[in-house]
């Protein structure tokens, strides 16, 4: 099950910086992850400040 970002993101970054696979990019209101290319690690929830990354 994929990794989504909430409406809590401050789009600080961490969580694409850190992404393995790099299926996380900007948006214009919050990062978005690419559904298709996450592998459901998890890292970006652990790095992510305001807790944004909720699985699916």
């Amino acid at each position: 099950m994929a990794y989504e970002i909430g409406e809590e993101c401050i789009k600080c970054g961490a969580c694409a910086s850190e992404c393995p696979v790099e299926c996380i990019t900007e948006g214009d209101n919050t990062y978005i992850i690419d559904e298709s290319v996450c592998v459901d690690c998890g890292t970006c929830a652990s790095v992510c400040p305001v807790d944004a990354p909720k699985q699916k």
